[in-house]
């Protein structure tokens, strides 16, 4: 099944990849220059100590 407005969003990825022949910091930083100039405020979260799982805890036990 396609879904237009993916394939609308996929096509402006595309578009804007090409535009900076693919290279990850170039897009990046044009990313960063169109959210800076959008005026809204950016919230940044400071990042969350995940909790271990008991699987994770089983595989530390294990592989001591």
């Amino acid at each position: 099944m396609k879904d237009i407005i993916v394939e609308e969003v996929r096509k402006h990825r595309k578009e804007h990849t090409n535009q900076f022949h693919g290279n990850l910091s170039e897009i990046c930083a044009d990313l960063r220059r169109v959210q800076e100039n959008s005026g809204h405020d950016v919230v940044r979260l400071a990042p969350r100590r995940l909790e271990p799982t008991i699987s994770t805890i089983r595989s530390v036990k294990t592989s001591s």
